[in-house]
């Protein structure tokens, strides 16, 4: 009888080595990931696990567990939350016969200028300051080139720039 793990055993405590190295390097940023694009912590939270349930299954494969593997999952499972919470929302206006009113939730200045953005160019931004990659992350994860990527932030600054620099002279028109 040997003592020494079978090729089974040692394949499945490999698996669980790599997930859990990938979940130890990627849990946080792609919590705030979806925390900065989400209404709530617990969404955000369950969109997050739904990612690493996701890992788990491509590590059965040996899958790649990168950073941007785990970021190109995340955004598919957000634009899968944004197309349910669409439908969910359309749904609740036609059973309840109402028009869904905007929010009277007053946003910050910067989270207005972002909304008045592209939505390309609000990624490329997001991604860039707020996630922390690279422009050749950003282009892996996009699938584009980093020159794409870098003419995007360009635009993206130069539009932020712009659209933040008229709300405050309209703030400073009102006062």
């Amino acid at each position: 009888m040997s003592l020494q793990p079978d090729l089974g055993e040692r394949l499945d405590l490999e698996r669980k080595k790599r997930f859990l190295a990938a979940h130890a390097a990627c849990h946080d940023r792609i919590y705030r990931y979806f925390r900065r694009r989400t209404e709530d912590p617990a969404t955000a939270e369950d969109l997050c696990a739904e990612v690493f349930r996701i890992a788990w299954e491509k590590s059965r494969d040996e899958g790649d567990l990168s950073v941007l593997v785990l970021f190109g999952v995340a955004r598919n499972i957000l634009r899968n939350h944004a197309r349910s919470a669409i439908r969910s929302a359309n749904l609740l206006v036609s059973l309840h016969g109402q028009r869904a009113e905007p929010s009277d939730d007053v946003e910050s200045p910067v989270r207005e200028a972002l909304a008045g953005l592209k939505p390309d160019e609000r990624e490329v931004l997001l991604l860039t300051y707020w996630d922390g990659f690279t422009s050749k992350e950003i282009s892996d994860l996009l699938n584009t080139s980093a020159t794409a990527i870098r003419m995007r932030l360009h635009r993206a600054r130069k539009e932020l720039s712009h659209l933040l620099e008229t709300e405050r002279e309209s703030e400073e028109a009102q006062r």
